[in-house]
């Protein structure tokens, strides 16, 4: 199966009994997203709460927001591309926190995550928030 959606994720998730295997399927997340290049890698845009390094960069395009990302730890950068599908080439009214706190916390992520990974998570979808509103 292709995962390109974060319904597809769901219904993977789903279909795997086990969390080794949806640990690796993050992982196969991570890797599978865009390489962000290095000149995005500064202070301003990395993610604070965060125990790995995490960066976002966004970018206004077409009344959306486009959202490049990375991070040194595996599982981290499959967690980032989550976040993505639920905010990647939305307009910036239409991100909303809760609502992606929502469909994380329906994976069962935080049952399964170090608490230093949740509240990493939890920072990840609070800075696509604050990124939104200020675009807004």
């Amino acid at each position: 199966m292709t995962i390109t959606t974060f319904d597809d994720v769901e219904a993977e998730f789903e279909a795997l009994d086990d969390w080794d295997d949806r640990y690796r399927l993050l992982i196969d997340l991570g890797r599978a997203l865009p390489p962000m290049p290095d000149a995005f890698k500064s202070e301003a845009s990395r993610v604070r709460g965060c125990a790995s390094q995490v960066w976002l960069h966004t970018r206004h395009e077409d009344n959306v927001l486009r959202f490049a990302a990375d991070s040194d730890a595996a599982i981290v950068k499959g967690l980032v591309a989550l976040v993505l599908m639920l905010a990647d080439g939305r307009a910036p009214a239409a991100i909303d926190p809760a609502a992606i706190r929502a469909r994380l916390d329906a994976l069962g992520l935080s049952k399964h995550l170090s608490s230093n990974r949740t509240q990493g998570l939890a920072s990840m979808v609070a800075r696509i928030g604050d990124l939104a509103r200020q675009a807004a």
